[in-house]
């Protein structure tokens, strides 16, 4: 494995089919926007309604810039599925400040259920992963990714190949930020990726592989290719395995 961490659970059984490093405490980047998924839904606000990105969406931190500009509005779906498939940062911004209380409770929410989950090694300060202080373990994010994948829409907007919105005159085109979900020849079941400089490149997945449920965890690759690399390697030696 390339990734410094890796982790490769059957997600039915929790065998542990390969762990690297899979208990140290690092850096998870946007896959951060699993979590802000599951606080939006767990709130049952209306999907429908309209949230209007603001400065406080501003990313402050990183200064990265986004699609989704000052003063545009989209409803709650189409924020939460952009932030999921194509890892929109300032829509995950404004997904938290809508939230009853505003970001700081939000913020709470997300690590309360972190700790209901059992994951006792995450710890969130924001709603987007831009920041070095949002981490976990590869341990830890088993648990969230099995937790997210309870919720049908989180399942089906993070899988989504690409996805249009319009906002006023414009139409925006986003992609899936994962290239596997892309490919034909992998059935995969919910994922996100994820990368900051601190975080390296990041992807967390449950797939259906061989007539089994894989939950994958690769986290601070050097490379943009090296976590999907991984995949297919820990695919190809299943295969070889299972047809000894």
């Amino acid at each position: 494995m390339k990734s410094k961490i890796a982790l490769v659970e059957d997600a039915n059984t929790s065998e542990v089919l390969l762990a690297k490093n899979a208990d140290k405490v690092t850096p998870i980047a946007s896959i951060t926007k699993l979590m802000t998924a599951i606080v939006v839904l767990d709130a049952g606000l209306p999907l429908e309604d309209v949230l209007t990105i603001s400065d406080e969406d501003r990313d402050g931190v990183m200064g990265t810039t986004s699609r989704l500009n000052i003063g545009w509005s989209l409803s709650r779906a189409d924020m939460l599925h952009v932030a999921l498939m194509s890892s929109e940062n300032r829509a995950a911004a404004a997904l938290s400040r809508y939230y009853p209380g505003g970001r700081p409770a939000f913020i709470a929410a997300m690590n309360a259920r972190a700790a209901e989950l059992g994951m006792s090694n995450t710890h969130f300060v924001n709603p987007n992963g831009l920041t070095s202080e949002n981490v976990s373990t590869a341990f830890d994010l088993v648990k969230l990714v099995q937790a997210a994948d309870q919720y049908p829409l989180i399942r089906e907007f993070s899988t989504d190949r690409d996805y249009a919105v319009r906002v006023g005159r414009h139409i925006l085109q986003f992609v899936n930020s994962d290239r596997l979900v892309r490919s034909s020849d992998w059935d995969i079941e919910i994922q996100k990726t994820g990368f900051i400089n601190e975080s390296g490149h990041c992807v967390v997945m449950r797939l259906n592989t061989e007539g089994r449920a894989l939950i994958m965890i690769f986290l601070d690759g050097y490379g943009k290719l090296t976590r999907y690399a991984d995949a297919r390697r820990v695919l190809t030696q299943l295969a070889v395995a299972q047809h000894k």
